[in-house]
């Protein structure tokens, strides 16, 4: 109960649901929206709100005036099913939305699973190239599931007591997640999206002026569904000509000074950039919290010794535990990262929205890793077999529909991202994704991008509590939950 003044009415705090059940996603929107000018409680409010109203509203306040953030508090929930893997990674390009996908690392995938892009349907002879190659993958993708599971039967033993269900479920989880690697971005999956109608309304708008006959056709579906829940708050999302050429010039062919620059696989990993002086800004920034003039606070952290720097440092993370976010003062530093890892793993990657990745189109030319159990089961050739197909039908298709070739790409080929993170994401990146649970061709990566990040500014992570701590880590083991 809130507390009250002598000779003042009590006033009793309230938390209660405005619930989806009673009020429209537009209706509770306006209720929210309404608190600024009106003094009753919501559920009063609520109670004056029609859909009519709230339509009216928001047609005035967030179509005429530009008020966006009212649509923030309509929240809409879509299935989104049978879309390409490249089509979703579009879709999933947004940081203010929640995304679940169907995982092809515990599934295992129908065959003729893939998506076919209507720009083909003129050109036969490459239509019919590229359903090949996409059949070819498919057909491998089930050999290699049946080679890798008797190779697993061989290698790893029924447990004492383990049942017939259990053992296979095991023996299936390791052969679906290194089989994987073979399928195109053009396999199907389903996708649950939740967002906010602004959110909504961005990525819709994104689709619907994608250079992809899909992404412009999920986009008009979204559009569609979405004004079935929220009309007036996704009312005018549709084809923007700014994206639209942007995304053009990026998937189009490069400017003549890079034309003959051709992209070679290299290093996994490179450490571009960082801080010299985060330990002076993250001095200052956990300094300014208590109060007083920013330039004061820097200029104080500057006269300090470094030893007092990073004891102001330590002191504010010396208790984070495993699951504990840094403090929002560490996204004032931060390092910038290439990495070149395969398509399943930039996949997951980009799941971290915080941090800001730059992605190049998908592409062929960089290689491919083959699965570690691929290997060992003796598949290698029939893996490399199909990677083959894929290639010179993404090489045909890229002739004419560059866009399009994407769909050819596997997630067993290398890509290219560069990504700018703070420390606080830092935290959080190392933390999850160097742990032994961790898919190898991403944890590999992140590892190595610790290990440079702690190279060149140790004493920033001494602090970090890691699940599953490397070989070379140089604090006590204690320092990292272990």
């Amino acid at each position: 109960m809130a507390q009250s003044s002598p000779g003042f009415p009590a006033r009793h705090r309230r938390i209660y649901p405005l619930s989806p059940r009673d009020l429209t996603a537009e209706q509770i929107a306006v209720t929210f929206a309404m608190t600024s000018r009106r003094p009753e409680p919501f559920d009063e409010i609520a109670q004056q709100v029609s859909a009519e109203r709230a339509a009216d509203f928001n047609e005035r306040w967030v179509v005429g005036y530009g008020h966006a953030s009212v649509a923030e508090h309509a929240i809409i929930h879509l299935a989104v099913e049978n879309i390409s893997r490249l089509a979703c990674d579009a879709l999933e390009d947004n940081r203010l939305a929640s995304f679940t996908e169907k995982s092809s690392r515990y599934q295992v995938i129908d065959a003729d699973s893939f998506w076919v892009p209507a720009e083909l349907t003129a050109r036969p002879a490459l239509q019919s190239q590229y359903i090949s190659a996409c059949r070819a993958l498919f057909d491998t993708y089930a050999s290699l599931l049946e080679g890798v599971d008797t190779h697993l039967r061989s290698q790893l033993p029924q447990r004492e007591n383990e049942r017939d269900g259990g053992y296979s479920l095991r023996r299936r989880r390791l052969t679906t997640d290194a089989c994987r690697a073979i399928l195109p971005a053009a396999t199907l999956t389903n996708v649950g999206l939740t967002a906010n109608a602004r959110t909504l309304e961005h990525a819709i708008t994104k689709l619907m002026s994608s250079n992809l006959a899909e992404g412009r056709d999920i986009g008009i579906e979204l559009r569609d569904q979405g004004r079935e829940i929220a009309p007036t708050l996704v009312k005018y999302a549709d084809h923007n000509p700014y994206i639209a050429a942007r995304d053009a010039a990026r998937d189009g062919p490069p400017p003549a000074h890079f034309a003959t620059r051709d992209s070679q696989p290299g290093a996994s990993v490179r450490l571009l950039d960082y801080d010299r002086d985060a330990a002076c800004k993250l001095a200052a920034a956990l300094s300014f919290r208590y109060g007083g003039d920013y330039g004061d606070a820097l200029a104080g952290a500057a006269a300090m010794s470094e030893p007092e720097r990073l004891g102001v440092i330590g002191a504010a993370v010396s208790n984070i535990a495993p699951h504990d976010s840094a403090p929002r003062e560490f996204e004032l530093a931060g390092y910038t990262f290439e990495f070149t890892f395969d398509y399943g793993a930039l996949r997951e990657f980009r799941r971290h929205r915080m941090q800001t990745y730059l992605s190049q189109p998908l592409t062929v030319t960089n290689g491919y890793d083959l699965p570690p159990l691929v290997h060992e089961a003796g598949l290698a050739g029939v893996f490399a077999d199909a990677v083959a197909v894929a290639e010179r039908a993404f090489q045909s298709v890229g002739e004419a529909f560059p866009t399009v070739a994407q769909y050819l790409v596997t997630h067993a080929h290398r890509q290219r991202v560069v990504s700018r993170m703070s420390l606080r994401e830092c935290y959080h990146l190392f933390n999850l994704r160097s742990s032994r649970q961790a898919h190898e061709s991403i944890r590999q990566p992140v590892v190595e991008a610790m290990r440079q990040a702690v190279a060149v500014q140790p004493e920033l992570f001494r602090h970090l509590r890691l699940r599953d701590a490397p070989d070379w880590w140089p604090f006590p083991r204690e320092s990292a939950g272990q």
